[in-house]
């Protein structure tokens, strides 16, 4: 049986939020599958490394900037994508951050409640940014009629938790968006699903003792005994890519080790 379902050579894919973490899982697992990327960031910190990685492999890459939750920004971000690739296959929106706050000051507690601030600029960096490079993107790969889209949530996205109302009710936000794109776009050839990642700290931010102690303290709490390894978020991400997944739309996948299903 040939498995030529799974090729995504030659692919031109852009990722968001790509310059470290799970972005960057996400972009490497690609090139190693033989896509070119496009990778963008907030600034250059981390895009220029993972982009020579990229080219290390044999492929193309561009590193770009731009501030994933502001309409300039990524129709900048679109324009010079577009420009070196001549179209593009895959978009990743994969910008995300937390702030564990409660929504109020709670009874007997000396921990402030959320600011409006931080609410909007947790709701902007989690939901607002798939939106942003959905309307950059979308129509581009609307009217080429193919295409996938793929909007990294979390597995809070399952499951509220208190302290975490702003991201929780964001990354929910990030799927029921998958859900109603996927709706809007099926019938123009355009396939939108999302990933829901666990714990998976980056390694090149963090000491080597850290971050085996993020992965001993994962043995108590996730099923599967570890925290996540950052291409295994980026392998998911190709077969939703490739033709093997021609018929999978409106998705959410979780990649957590089990978290998400595990009892209280």
């Amino acid at each position: 049986m040939s498995l030529d379902v799974f090729d995504v050579t030659g692919q031109k894919v852009l990722i968001t939020g790509g310059g470290r973490g799970i972005g960057k899982g996400i972009a490497l697992a690609f090139a190693e599958a033989g896509a070119d990327v496009a990778i963008s960031a907030l600034t250059n910190t981390g895009v220029n490394q993972v982009a020579e990685e990229i080219r290390g492999m044999g492929r193309t890459a561009l590193a770009l900037t731009g501030d994933a939750t502001k309409s300039a920004d990524m129709d900048r971000v679109a324009q010079q994508t577009l420009a070196e690739f001549g179209h593009l296959d895959v978009l990743v929106n994969c910008v995300g951050d937390a702030i564990r706050k409660p929504l109020v000051k709670l009874p007997g507690s000396t921990t402030e409640g959320m600011t409006e601030e931080e609410w909007h600029f947790i709701v902007d960096i989690n939901l607002t940014e798939a939106f942003q490079g959905c309307r950059a993107l979308g129509p581009h790969l609307l009217e080429r009629g193919q295409g996938n889209v793929i909007n990294v949530s979390g597995w809070a996205a399952f499951r509220g938790r208190p302290e975490s109302a702003a991201y929780d009710a964001a990354k929910a936000g990030v799927m029921r968006l998958t859900e109603c794109l996927a709706q809007e776009w099926a019938p123009f050839g355009v396939r939108v699903n999302s990933i829901a990642p666990g714990s998976f700290p980056d390694p090149a931010q963090m000491s080597a003792e850290a971050y085996q102690n993020r992965d001993e303290a994962a043995k108590g709490s996730v099923p599967l005994g570890r925290v996540g390894r950052l291409k295994e978020i980026g392998y998911l991400a190709v077969f939703l890519s490739s033709p093997a997944a021609s018929y999978v739309t409106g998705q959410t996948w979780g990649v957590d080790g089990g978290i998400s299903i595990k009892s209280p």
